[in-house]
C-alpha cells in the first residue's frame, strides 16, 4: 500500500523560512513526478511545484524565487525549501506522487503552514 508521510510544517513569521519533506513508500517501482500542492479554507486545492524524475521542475509563479523543490530518487522522498514566508503561503501543504502506467494521484495526509505577519 502506498503511503506518503509528511513533515516539517509549523508556525513561522512572515520572513522566516520552513522545509517540508515527503517519503512514499509501498511501492518498488521508481516514481515518476512528485509534488506539492496547497490549500488554503474556503479554497481549491493548488499546485505549488512540482519535480519530475529528472529533475525538470515547475513552479506557481507566487512561489518563484523563493521555494525550491528537490528530490531523492534514492530515498522516494521530495523536499519543499521555503523561504521568504508571506502570510499568504499559509495553508495546508499536501505531497503528491504518480507512477508511470498508474492513473492515480496519491496524496499525503497534510502538513500545516502558518506564517504570521
Amino acid at each position: 500500500q502506498v503511503q506518503l508521510v509528511e513533515s516539517g510544517g509549523g508556525l513561522v513569521q512572515a520572513g522566516g523560512s520552513l522545509r517540508l519533506s515527503c517519503a512514499a513508500s509501498g511501492r518498488s517501482s521508481s516514481i515518476n513526478a512528485m509534488g506539492w500542492y496547497r490549500q488554503a479554507p474556503g479554497i481549491q486545492r493548488d499546485l505549488v511545484a512540482q519535480i519530475t524524475r529528472g529533475g525538470n521542475t515547475n513552479y506557481v509563479d507566487s512561489v518563484k524565487g523563493r521555494f525550491t523543490i528537490s528530490r531523492d530518487n534514492g530515498k522516494n522522498t521530495v523536499y519543499l525549501q521555503m523561504n521568504s514566508l508571506k502570510p499568504e503561503d499559509t495553508a495546508v501543504y499536501y505531497c503528491n506522487a504518480r507512477w508511470p502506467f498508474d492513473p492515480a494521484d496519491y496524496w499525503g495526509q497534510g502538513t500545516q503552514v502558518t506564517v504570521s505577519s
